[in-house]
């Protein structure tokens, strides 16, 4: 055995390890040696028992998997209350065999009729293939991508832009990218069910204030204020968010973007702004509500918005500064999760900004068409109108019928016979766990390719049913 001059050392630590230790340091060693032995034993006497062939076959044939649907109600509401479209969705839509004038889905510009957008989308997929193949940080970002987002940074004015390939998880990853625990968020209690899933993951405090009511807003602000200067260490490290939309989808009005603005300076808030619905609808050039508005593109900290209805292709996007935007690309979880748009379909939308750009012509033409629907829409018998003028998106209500089952039972019938009719409308769905859920609705939606006469007929027909119901 090779001997070195540590081996006398060793020994001697040993020795004194063993001899001169504690009684209950060797006590704690032996028991832990016992223990360790006694495992091992176990394990090896205590090994699966082998099974022949028989048995494993038994096994086998016995087994039942568990269904992976689980049984569903075949009157459930998605079930019962469905219709069948086919072909295009434009101006006109086939449902159930009928050819219907389209006012239930969100082609507000009516891109459907650019034959350009769809070249352009077939000649991507020549090149790219139709999938993406993974998410924007692992493969599957392509050149397309970069290009839209440098447009749209471009088209709004702002430094950066973030697409995303679900136009849901845009607003609902990019609030809790920022938000978090121990901050507090103010929002209208009308924001849309993304913006509502997004405040719950962030899993900060949220305090919502009354519809469009500044006054409603600017008090539960002071209540805040109050509570700061009680605890102004917590509040040194406290962020808060103002969260509102350009037009609330649930309502069709307008948010009043000019008094926020003011609320934000005097208080040191961050202001979110989804922009889904006011996106290529309002706007000279279709910028949204902040171009209408007037209001520097500065005052709002981030602005998201929907790629899926004025741009009628998928995913959505965000804007904003360098330092706002890039760090969703860590910590939007959308962004960083989810396979990222198909090549062919963010084609598509650069073609369709294209022509935002090259015809600006097409907002005003919206903003009309939305205008003339507001004005014949407002002389129903039995249905009133919700909305700001030149909102594309309206809610049509049943006077003087509070009652929230009798209201859906009517108005579902209406838009069932309509659609008899040839005018195809939508019953607006809200999921029971929606926070303040709205008022039962039609959701009228418009097209700027419609003319006065498809106003009238589209007027006439809802008239009637709806006399013929209530």
């Amino acid at each position: 055995m090779l001997q070195t001059e540590s081996t006398p050392y060793i020994f001697s630590e040993l020795y004194n390890i063993i001899f001169q230790a504690p009684a209950y340091v060797l006590f704690l060693e032996f028991s832990l040696l016992l223990l360790v032995v006694w495992i091992i034993i176990h394990k090896q006497s205590n090994g699966e028992k082998s099974l022949s062939k028989e048995e494993r076959e038994e096994i086998i044939r016995n087994w039942k998997p568990e269904p992976l649907v689980t049984e569903i109600d075949q009157n459930h509401p998605a079930l019962v209350n469905n219709h069948i479209i086919d072909g295009t969705v434009g101006k006109y839509i086939t449902v159930d065999g009928i050819k219907c004038l389209n006012m239930a889905t969100h082609n507000y510009l009516g891109l459907e009729e650019y034959p350009k957008i769809k070249e352009s989308a077939i000649n991507c997929i020549q090149k790219y293939g139709v999938g993406s193949c993974g998410p924007r940080g692992f493969y599957g970002t392509v050149d397309v991508h970069l290009e839209l987002e440098e447009r749209l940074a471009k088209f709004m004015d702002q430094e950066e832009a973030v697409v995303y390939s679900y136009a849901f998880s845009t607003i609902a990853s990019a609030i809790p990218a920022y938000s978090k625990r121990t901050d507090i968020i103010f929002a209208d209690e009308c924001v849309n069910f993304a913006i509502q899933k997004g405040i719950d993951a962030s899993r900060s405090r949220v305090v919502y204030f009354k519809h469009n009511d500044m006054r409603d807003l600017e008090k539960k602000l002071i209540e805040q204020h109050k509570l700061d200067l009680k605890n102004p260490k917590k509040a040194a490290k406290t962020r808060r968010f103002l969260v509102a939309e350009g037009i609330y989808v649930n309502t069709g009005e307008m948010c009043p973007l000019r008094e926020l603005v003011e609320l934000r300076s005097k208080y040191k808030l961050r202001l979110f702004l989804d922009e889904t619905v006011s996106f290529g609808t309002i706007g000279q050039h279709g910028r949204g509500i902040t171009e209408l508005l007037c209001v520097d593109k500065s005052e709002v900290d981030l602005i998201s918005a929907s790629l899926e209805n004025a741009v009628e292709s998928i995913g959505g996007f965000c804007v904003g500064s360098h330092f706002i935007v890039e760090h969703q690309r860590l910590s939007g979880l959308g962004y960083c999760f989810s396979a990222s748009q198909p090549p062919f379909l963010t084609q598509a939308a650069i073609s369709a900004l294209d022509i935002f750009e090259n015809e600006p012509k097409i907002f005003n033409q919206l903003n009309d068409t939305a205008e003339k629907v507001d004005e014949q829409f407002r002389y129903f018998s039995k249905l009133e109108l919700r909305g700001h003028p030149i909102s594309p998106v309206k809610h049509l209500y049943l006077k003087d019928i509070d009652d929230s089952d009798k209201c859906e039972k009517i108005l579902r019938k209406i838009a069932d016979e309509c659609i008899k009719k040839g005018l195809a409308v939508a019953y607006s769905e809200y999921l029971p766990v929606e926070k303040f859920p709205p008022r039962r609705s039609l959701r009228i939606t418009i097209n700027r390719l419609l003319t006065e006469d498809d106003i009238t007929n589209a007027f006439k027909i809802l008239e009637e049913v709806s006399k013929s119901v209530v």
